[in-house]
C-alpha cells in the first residue's frame, strides 16, 4: 500500500496507523473503496479486503458499485458478492439505472445508497446511518455532480440539509461526491469543512494526489480512483476506445481483465468529534497469481 505524503501538519504518518503518531487508538478507522470495475474489481475485493481490513483495523468498509456489474450499473448478485467480501455499505452514481435488477436493490437492501439529489419520490435511499455491534454510528451520504451529467436537483443545497439532519444522530459523516468535475467535488467539501469526517471523489477512475484534512477536520480525496483493471482506458478494453476516437462509430466496450488494482482511501476520524485525525490513499495490487485464478 502506498504510503500518503504528510499534509499541513495532519497527514497519516505510518502505514495503517501502525506508527504512534498516527493517531488515538480509540479512532474509528474509515475505509473508502474507489468504483469497483466488472468481475475483475469484484475479484479485487474478494482478494484484497479482508487483509485490508485485518492489516489496517478497518471498522467500516464503503464502496461504490455502480460498475460493478459488466463495468456498468449492478445487480443483487454483483452487491451480494461485494457484501460477501466485506463491504459494509455501497454507494453508486449515474450508472445507477443500467442494468433493470437494481430495482430490486432499491426497494429492499438498506446498505445500498443512489444520489440523493434525485428528484423527491425516487426510489431507494440517498444517505443512511450504519453501526457495527461495538462501534459508533456512521452516517452517509451519497450526492452527484450536475457539471458535465445530468441536471439532478442542487447537491449544494440537498446535501447540507441532510448533513444537518444526520448531525443529529452522529458526528461521524462520510460523503461519496461522485461527479465530473474536480471544482465542484472541491467546492462541496469546503462548503461541508467542519460539518462532515469526509467528502470523498468518485467516477473519474483517476486516483487523484490531493488528500488532505481541511482546517475545520474534514478530510478529503478528489477522487479515489477504481477498482479493477488498470491495463486499459478506466477499466475498460484499449483497442475499441482508441478505435472510437479515431473513427467516431460505436464501439463496444469491453472490461479489460490486466493489472487488477484496489484503491480508495482510509480515513482515521475522532468517534467524539467526528473529525478526521488522517487520509491516507489506498493502491494495493492483485497478483498475477491471484488474478488469474
Amino acid at each position: 500500500m502506498a504510503r500518503a505524503p504528510e499534509r499541513d501538519g495532519v497527514g497519516w504518518k505510518g502505514v495503517c496507523g501502525a506508527c504512534p503518531d498516527a493517531g488515538s487508538l480509540s479512532a474509528m478507522t474509515l475505509l473508502f473503496i474507489g468504483d469497483v470495475v466488472g468481475a475483475p474489481g469484484r475479484k479485487a475485493l474478494r482478494v484484497l479486503l479482508p487483509g485490508i481490513r485485518a492489516r489496517c483495523g478497518v471498522d467500516v468498509v464503503v464502496a461504490n458499485g455502480e460498475n460493478s456489474a459488466g463495468g456498468s450499473g449492478i445487480t443483487q448478485e454483483t452487491a451480494s458478492e461485494m457484501f460477501a467480501a466485506g463491504v459494509d455499505l455501497i454507494t453508486s452514481g449515474d450508472h445507477l439505472w443500467d442494468q433493470r435488477e437494481v430495482m430490486e436493490l432499491l426497494l429492499k437492501e438498506p446498505r445500498f445508497l443512489r444520489p440523493i439529489n434525485y428528484p423527491a419520490g425516487t426510489l431507494g435511499q440517498g444517505s443512511t446511518v450504519w453501526q457495527r455491534e461495538g462501534l459508533p454510528s456512521v452516517g452517509v451520504i451519497n450526492a452527484q455532480g450536475r457539471s458535465f451529467m445530468a441536471p439532478l436537483e442542487n447537491p449544494f443545497v440537498v446535501v447540507p440539509a441532510e448533513v444537518e439532519r444526520l448531525r443529529r444522530i452522529t458526528p461521524i459523516i462520510l460523503v461519496d461526491m461522485h461527479a465530473e468535475a474536480t471544482s465542484e467535488k472541491i467546492a462541496l467539501a469546503r462548503m461541508l469543512d467542519g460539518q462532515v469526517s469526509a467528502v470523498i471523489g468518485t467516477h473519474t477512475h483517476v486516483q487523484t494526489a490531493d488528500e488532505q484534512v481541511f482546517p475545520g477536520g474534514t478530510a478529503f480525496l478528489c477522487d479515489a480512483g477504481f477498482t479493477g483493471p488498470h491495463e486499459s482506458v478506466l477499466g475498460r478494453e484499449i483497442e475499441p476506445i482508441i478505435k472510437r476516437f479515431r473513427t467516431c462509430t460505436p464501439q463496444r466496450f469491453a472490461v479489460a481483465k490486466n493489472r487488477v488494482l484496489l484503491q480508495g482511501a482510509l480515513i482515521r476520524i475522532d468517534p467524539e468529534s467526528g473529525k478526521a485525525l488522517g487520509i491516507q490513499r489506498v493502491s494495493e495490487a492483485l497478483s498475477v497469481a491471484a488474478g488469474s485464478e
